[in-house]
């Protein structure tokens, strides 16, 4: 029996006990509380590194407050501490801080007392935060077996709660004979476990105290700052088919309010249980059933705008990756591994590797954010391989949300003020963008989203944060996220008779958003058609072969290094315009804009997509997205020819789509036009229906060309004359 013999002195530990009431001793073997303190003062004192350097000793003399104490040092000053740490954590933490408080204040020098003597400072709080190099458990394996348990798991903050003062001691007083008495208060969410009746000995003829006779005085009790936390499992670890576990997490003192919703954390903590005040009418009277939480004591933010997963590259990778980088085709090579099951598509597959890798975040001395992530709009035919695109994305990206346009409302695309139903208090939850923050969203059916859940995420897509003033709620949420959107034309199908405006049906606040816009056409070729066929049934039938040869489809090597060297480009470098790339880039874009105004003048109308300030912007991202991939500092004049040709097979090329507009009319026709504008204003009074198809029937029968009629019917539209309701229904608005 060690430490028998240390002539100790012996103490009873009740304000020390745990979340079960009971003291530690039992639990902490054969080494006493006091032998346990000893250790705990030795390690802070003398634990050293390498370089000679004490670095516990000095991160408590920089800073009294906490203490960040790594797990692996502690194992290798002494391998019982941890053991002993993990199993009882709720009486070896208590320990440890009187340890580092002590350790403080022997470090402090002396300060003058009132009588003027030189004395100890009083030691102050200390808390010890822990972190740990070992692999999170999941959220789904947390049993009974880890009660009172340290445990480490990792997930989404997707709730917190406002500040709370929490008593550590409560002071009550007894209203009989006014005694006072202070009461320890568990840690967590326990309570303090106030005694039935008061020890006061009643003098001869003084009335005894009654049983129950405390109150509570507020103002007299110690309090620390407390706040819950609500953590949802990461998304990629949900198993098919099942919804997302939360668990409630307790956090106190410095750790409140350092974690906002939508952060990704690892945490170690205490797994506890407490009463639930609200059970439910089942489990009223059910005296041993508890509900679960977690006790935070370490938390660690995996996201600070970098992608999550192990941040630690190894030597090996880093040199391949360099070696990777420094190959002539590296740009080619990344994007043969963008989606390799597509066939085709080339440029697409570029601007999605721009937008997985991204272009500069860059602060301003003003404050101003310039934002670095890319946004892309695949627009076009269906079975064009547009959801496919996406879904490569969400496997791929660091950090990615899939959503459709139809299921998503704009509370759930940005964040949502709920009602929390036990304190009956307002509490954000972050949506799809807040979620994705330093990642990338997904939004398929772009179209299909109403337009006022569309103009929600007008500021997450350029000022990249989502502001909320709701029920008391004034906030401002990060949402540094790129958007990969997908959208079918308003006729289903891409229709070349039409202008770009009816075919792109959104409206241009939302088109500047984007970076690049792709028309994507199911385009009839006969020998392209017989290369797409043989390209689908082989990947069909190889992977009919490889699936019954692997069985369960994992994560391909290959998948998992273009992901690694994201994540590696995205923390490592962040390229900036060389000189000559800046002159090119600007002249590129004076020519552009020039381009764009002729148009206009010629047609009499402004393009359907808008060249802006934001489009310039546009090009200097992907030019510096493509300096990303090969690891370069500096964007060069190749990634701006680059950037500017995507630029013009993807937005030129949309703009410039549909029927051509430089179609000379004759005299003939425009006084044909002009009659048939007569004729279907008569035909429809104002605020009245008419089917189109009805429409062109009639006038068909007067004599007129249906080509002329439809035409008539799109420059009526585009003068917002009429509007078409559904099912192609044709409104009168004004004459």
């Amino acid at each position: 029996m060690s430490g028998w013999d240390e002539g100790a002195v012996y103490y009873s530990d009740q304000a020390l006990a745990g979340d079960d009431g009971a003291g530690s001793r039992g639990e902490a073997g054969t080494d006493s509380n006091h032998s346990l303190l000893q250790k705990f003062k030795e390690f802070i004192r003398n634990f050293e590194t390498a370089n000679n350097v004490f670095p516990y000793r000095e991160s408590l003399l920089h800073n009294p407050k906490f203490l960040l104490v790594d797990m692996g040092d502690l194992d290798t000053f002494d391998s019982d501490l941890p053991a002993k740490l993990r199993s009882s954590p709720a009486d070896i933490l208590p320990l440890f801080e009187t340890a580092a408080a002590q350790v403080l204040v022997s470090l402090k020098t002396k300060v003058a007392g009132d009588t003027g003597a030189m004395e100890d400072p009083i030691p102050g709080d200390v808390q010890i935060l822990l972190t740990s190099k070992e692999d999170p458990l999941s959220m789904r394996s947390l049993g009974a077996q880890y009660i009172s348990k340290l445990v480490k798991i990792s997930g989404i903050t997707i709730a917190a709660s406002r500040t709370k003062a929490k008593a550590t001691y409560v002071t009550l007083i007894c209203k009989n004979c006014k005694k006072g008495k202070q009461v320890p208060c568990r840690p967590g969410l326990g309570g303090a476990i106030v005694p039935r009746s008061c020890d006061h000995v009643p003098q001869p003829g003084e009335e005894p105290c009654p049983i129950d006779p405390w109150l509570v005085v507020p103002d007299k009790s110690k309090y620390v700052d407390q706040q819950t936390l609500k953590l949802q499992e990461n998304p990629e670890d949900v198993p098919t088919g099942e919804l997302p576990r939360n668990l409630l997490l307790s956090v106190d003192r410095h750790l409140v309010q350092t974690v906002v919703p939508g952060s990704r954390l690892t945490i170690m903590g205490i797994y506890s249980v407490y009463q639930a005040s609200n059970a439910s009418s089942s489990h009223k009277g059910a005296v041993a059933v508890r509900q679960p939480y977690i006790r935070v004591v370490g938390i660690e933010e995996t996201n600070d705008t970098q992608s999550r997963g192990p941040a630690a590259f190894t030597q090996d990778e880093i040199e391949e990756f360099k070696k990777f980088a420094a190959e002539p085709d590296a740009y080619k090579n990344i994007c043969s591994k963008i989606a390799p099951s597509i066939f085709g598509h080339d440029d697409v597959k570029k601007a999605v590797a721009c937008l997985l890798f991204g272009g500069s975040r860059k602060h301003l001395p003003d404050g101003v954010r310039l934002r670095g992530d890319i946004n892309v709009l695949l627009l076009g035919d269906p079975s064009t391989a547009k959801s496919q695109f996406l879904k490569f994305v969400e496997k791929t990206a660091p950090i990615a949300v899939y959503t459709s346009g139809k299921g998503s409302s704009a509370a759930g695309l940005t964040a949502s003020v709920i009602r929390d139903s036990s304190t009956r208090e307002f509490y954000l939850e972050g949506g799809a963008m807040v979620l994705a923050d330093g990642g990338v969203v997904c939004i398929d059916e772009f179209d299909k989203m109403r337009p006022e859940d569309r103009v929600a995420i007008h500021e997450a897509m350029e000022q990249q944060t989502i502001s909320i003033a709701k029920a008391g709620i004034t906030t401002v949420l990060n949402s540094r996220t790129s958007v990969l959107a997908a959208a079918n034309p308003p006729s289903g199908r891409y229709d070349d008779l039409k202008t770009a405006q009816d075919n792109i049906d959104l409206q241009t606040t939302i088109l500047s958003r984007f970076d690049l816009i792709f028309i994507v056409k199911d385009v009839r070729m006969y020998s392209q058609d017989k290369i797409i066929a043989n390209h689908i049934i082989k990947v069909h039938a190889s992977a009919g072969r490889a699936g019954a040869l692997m069985g369960e489809s994992k994560p391909s090597k290959e998948e998992n290094w273009l992901k690694r060297y994201l994540q590696y480009c995205r923390n490592e470098c962040h390229p900036r315009l060389s000189e000559s790339a800046t002159a090119l880039l600007q002249n590129h874009y004076v020519k552009i804009r020039q381009d764009m105004r002729q148009q206009a003048n010629e047609t009499g109308e402004a393009a359907a997509i808008p060249i802006t300030v934001r489009q310039l912007e546009a090009i200097v991202r992907l030019s510096e997205a493509l300096a990303k991939m090969k690891l370069s500092h500096l964007a060069t004049e190749e990634n701006v020819q680059e950037a500017v040709r995507l630029f013009t097979v993807s937005t030129m090329d949309a703009a410039k789509s549909g029927i051509n507009q430089q179609i000379n009319l004759t005299p003939d026709m425009a006084n044909e036009i002009k009659q048939a504008e007569t004729q279907i204003k008569r035909r429809i009074g104002i605020g009245n229906h008419l089917s189109e198809r009805r429409l062109v029937d009639d006038l068909g029968r007067m004599g007129m060309n249906e080509s002329i009629v439809r035409r008539a019917l799109i420059i009526m539209h585009q003068r917002d004359e009429i509007e078409y309701k559904r099912e192609r229904r044709v409104v009168f608005r004004k004459a």
